[in-house]
């Protein structure tokens, strides 16, 4: 993985390439990319507001939102670098499963300092992505497992 196919990206950048918004936009920072795999940082999961936290604090579920955001990154990162996202807007996809997941902790609002996630697509067309990820902080494992995205169908211009 090379950081030099493309600048690193702060949470605005991110956030153009991405369909998510707000508060559950939950990637700070792009560190690195290439054609298969993905890197981001993530820090907002300590916040008392955060969108997917429940009374029993942020749970470690929801490791898989922020993977599928590294994996919705690196599509629209693939699409601009191809010219097929320049000015054309987000194309949206949906969660459709996540498979052989592990998490090793129970939380993750208690780690203090930024989450790793990294995402290697393993499959994928122009309908949906498989990808492989890991959650990692301090170089200790998080969660990690497999995901699928399915993609909106393209509109024709």
């Amino acid at each position: 993985m090379s950081a030099a196919t493309a600048p690193l990206l702060d949470a605005a950048g991110i956030r153009a390439l991405v369909p998510h918004a707000g508060r559950m936009a939950l990637l700070d920072t792009l560190q690195a990319w290439d054609a298969t795999t993905i890197r981001c940082t993530a820090t907002g999961h300590t916040a008392p507001d955060h969108p997917l936290r429940s009374a029993g604090g942020l749970l470690a579920p929801a490791a898989i939102e922020y993977a599928a955001q590294a994996a919705a990154l690196h599509g629209g990162l693939i699409a601009a670098a191809s010219g097929s996202a320049a000015g054309a807007g987000v194309r949206g996809g949906m969660l459709a499963s996540a498979r052989s997941v592990q998490f090793h902790r129970w939380r993750l609002d208690d780690l203090p300092g930024p989450l790793t996630i990294t995402a290697e697509r393993q499959a994928g067309d122009a309908r949906q992505w498989l990808y492989a990820f890991t959650l990692t902080h301090g170089g200790q494992p998080v969660a990690d497992g497999r995901l699928t995205v399915v993609l909106e169908p393209e509109i024709p211009t």
